[in-house]
């Protein structure tokens, strides 16, 4: 195990489809608040997992190059954080077979993703699907990740990756660092626009409910101006209200004011006040981080040059760790 002044953390990001605005608020702010707050950071787009769910290619290599600017445009600052992109370095496949022969069928068989993703997809229930928390797993272990930041309701992938690490360093002697997940402070649950007892997701049939952070400004003053609230239209933080709580959780998020500001703010005043201000809330924090999106990503030569150091970098790193276990599990050097 390597042992680092700073704390490393890891997380990996899906690159298929455009992030959204409850990605945004819930996790991507949060994490490039990391660099600045004494973490060494690694980051990295999943490029392994996203070919569990059938891709189309040109679309796959679009999305993947997209979701890189996007995260730079945030943001993300490559002096203080590796960020990189999975299948530019070979060791994740290469420590996901090893740990394929240490994880077992029933561990794999409870995971709730693959359930859920089966339920989805029953014509394509393969066998990566199947065993993706071992690559996973390797994500986080060849890095010796302490900490895994994760929403409430994922902590279950880093609890078989520390499942995973305590087996191996039981035969092995210690090898990799036990894993923590960390479930940031800050940050937003945030829901659909249109079912707000659900989380906003991309894939979502009524689009209407998902902001996309790439949306234009009309776009998302036309969702805020339909989004589901109640019939009561009084701007007030309450459970019995989840359209209204939604809507002030967000604009909570962004604009810093505590939920009894927000009701005074809007004291009087009814939806037709509130969801404009929402919405205008949101077009002001994502106007700055659109436009610099679009600079990076009409420079695509820049952003090769930065993947192909990254990739560099995050091999550095992988390749200390893929060797030690090689060497334990008893393969011939090269």
């Amino acid at each position: 195990m390597e042992n680092n002044e700073k704390k490393r953390i890891l997380s990996m990001y899906q690159c298929t489809g455009t992030f959204t605005l409850g990605n945004y608020l819930g996790a991507l702010r949060n994490h490039i608040r990391f660099q600045d707050e004494g973490y060494q950071c690694v980051y990295a787009l999943a490029d392994l997992h996203a070919i569990t769910v059938r891709q189309e290619p040109a679309n796959l290599r679009k999305y993947t190059l997209e979701a890189y600017a996007f995260l730079l445009a945030m943001g993300l600052d490559l002096d203080k954080t590796i960020f990189f992109i999975q299948s530019h370095v070979p060791e994740h496949s290469q420590l996901a077979w090893v740990l394929n022969c240490y994880t077992q069928f029933g561990e794999l068989s409870r995971m709730t993703q693959f359930k859920d993703k089966s339920a989805k997809h029953a014509d394509n229930i393969n066998a990566g699907l199947f065993t993706y928390p071992c690559l996973m797993a390797a994500d986080i272990l060849l890095y010796q990740a302490d900490y895994v930041p994760v929403g409430a309701d994922q902590k279950q992938h880093v609890e078989i990756a520390r499942d995973i690490a305590e087996r191996f360093n039981g035969l092995y002697s210690p090898t990799f660092t036990v894993p923590e997940p960390i479930i940031p402070q800050h940050g937003a649950r945030v829901m659909s626009l249109q079912n707000p007892l659900s989380k906003m997701s991309k894939s979502d049939e009524n689009q209407n409910g998902n902001i996309s952070v790439l949306d234009d400004p009309d776009t998302i003053m036309r969702k805020f101006k339909r989004a589901v609230t109640d019939s009561e239209s009084c701007v007030r933080y309450a459970e019995e209200k989840p359209g209204v709580k939604n809507l002030m959780e967000i604009y909570s998020c962004i604009t810093g004011k505590a939920m009894d500001e927000i009701e005074k703010e809007f004291e009087g005043k009814g939806y037709g006040d509130f969801k404009p201000a929402v919405a205008e809330a949101v077009i002001g924090e994502l106007r700055p981080i659109q436009e610099r999106f679009r600079e990076l990503l009409a420079d695509k030569g820049y952003l090769r040059g930065c993947c192909r150091e990254n990739a560099e970098k995050a091999h550095a790193i992988a390749q200390r760790t893929l060797s030690k276990v090689m060497k334990k599990v008893g393969y011939l050097p090269l």
